[in-house]
């Protein structure tokens, strides 16, 4: 994790730094509420949890095929000091040379054509405090060096330092019986933290085909959870963080009114080989029944060979679910969505993510997760009585 001193001193220096230039400052802050529908399953959690969230943005040209930008990101939260963190989510400087672009800094980059998972979606390390969904996700430094063809791009990563997970602390929901112990992660790499990641994507479009293949070798974003004990002789789970070997695959096809996906991998670390793919398709209805409205329908298969693996929840899953947009100025729309463990019939998880725009700088979401297992080796179970809503205002500058 950054820490606060670090990213308010890159802010004033990405700042002073590019004070000859005209910079664009925007940005938002949220009110967030997050209500438990259970009791809490584990000493020293509440049902309530209220925070606060700061993302401000600078974005700047330099020269003629330069560009600049920086995105932070902060959050204080009422219960959780784990939530209660900053981070750079982005401090990028990009410099186009006709048909190649060079990226250097802290960047985000997103891989994937699912909705449910994002098995490809490798450069960046998961916020996990931030959401369950695993969408949030941390600033990663990186150079990244992009080739631009006709209808698509090549792309060489480099990776200098490695970013660990989030968990959510003891007073945190969304957790197992046993904290995770963040301050001492373990490393296969004798760099540990340090160690060099590589990574390269081809992306290119065919007609209707979106196709992607990557490959990437460094320290897998995903940790092992290890029983151990802490100084304190409590036991704690500690994340161990592997060397792994990846290859990718993605493809999205555009058959009319049907999107047809697919996300796979392949993976090689010290203690396994693993494959595992999402694959599914989205049709939308234009005008659903003549309400004005457009609905979405999806469904999606989820296999992952790592069953044993409490970080992993997609081993054998179906999932079904309906977009909702209703076409007005405010941007509404809703995102229903529910998935089956297709060997435990007790285990499934179900969620609702909706949002509209109150004006032009006000914007409200509603989130909802709900999770059901029976048994104690599945991953859903330590979340069995975390079913929860999620209200956020936001404020847009």
């Amino acid at each position: 994790m950054l820490s606060k001193k670090y990213f308010f001193s890159f802010l004033a220096f990405a700042i002073s730094s590019q004070a000859s230039a005209e910079l664009a400052f925007s940005g938002s802050a949220s009110l967030q509420q997050r209500s438990f529908l259970q009791d809490p399953a584990y000493l020293n959690q509440t049902s309530s949890q209220a925070s606060l969230a700061f993302e401000p943005t600078i974005e700047s040209a330099v020269g003629d095929s330069g560009y600049f930008s920086f995105k932070g990101f902060a959050r204080a939260d009422q219960r959780d000091s784990e939530r209660t963190h900053v981070d750079i989510r982005e401090a990028l400087y990009a410099q186009y040379f006709d048909n190649w672009e060079v990226r250097a800094g802290i960047g985000k980059v997103f891989w994937g054509q699912t909705e449910s998972l994002h098995l490809v979606d490798i450069i960046n390390q998961t916020d996990f405090v931030e959401s369950i969904d695993a969408e949030d996700k941390l600033g990663q430094p990186m150079v990244d060096i992009r080739y631009l063809l006709d209808t698509g791009t090549i792309s060489f990563f480099i990776l200098p330092y490695f970013r660990e997970m989030t968990f959510p602390g003891e007073d945190g929901r969304l957790r197992g019986i046993l904290p995770v112990d963040v301050d001492n992660p373990l490393y296969e790499s004798d760099d540990e933290q340090s160690n060099i990641d590589f990574a390269v994507r081809w992306q290119q479009s065919f007609g209707s085909l979106e196709f992607g293949l990557a490959y990437f070798d460094g320290t897998s974003r995903l940790p092992q959870l290890l029983l151990r004990q802490n100084e304190a002789g409590d036991f704690v789970l500690s994340p161990k963080y592997n060397l792994l070997q990846q290859a990718s695959i993605d493809a999205l096809y555009v058959s009319g009114s049907w999107l047809f996906k697919l996300e796979a991998i392949h993976g090689n670390t010290l203690d396994e080989n693993f494959s595992a793919y999402v694959a599914g398709f989205e049709r939308t209805i234009v005008d659903f029944a003549g309400s004005g409205y457009d609905l979405g329908v999806l469904m999606e298969h989820q296999y992952d060979e790592r069953d044993e693996d409490p970080l992993i929840f997609g081993q054998n899953d179906l999932m079904l679910g309906a977009r909702l947009q209703f076409n007005d100025f405010a941007g509404s729309e809703m995102l229903f969505g529910f998935v089956q463990d297709l060997e435990e019939s007790s285990s499934y998880s179900a969620f609702i993510e909706a949002s509209t725009r109150l004006s032009d700088r006000w914007r409200l979401e509603f989130n909802g997760y709900f999770f059901s297992s029976d048994e104690i080796s599945d991953p859903l179970y330590a979340l069995r009585r975390d079913d929860h809503f999620t209200l956020q205002l936001e404020y847009f500058f």
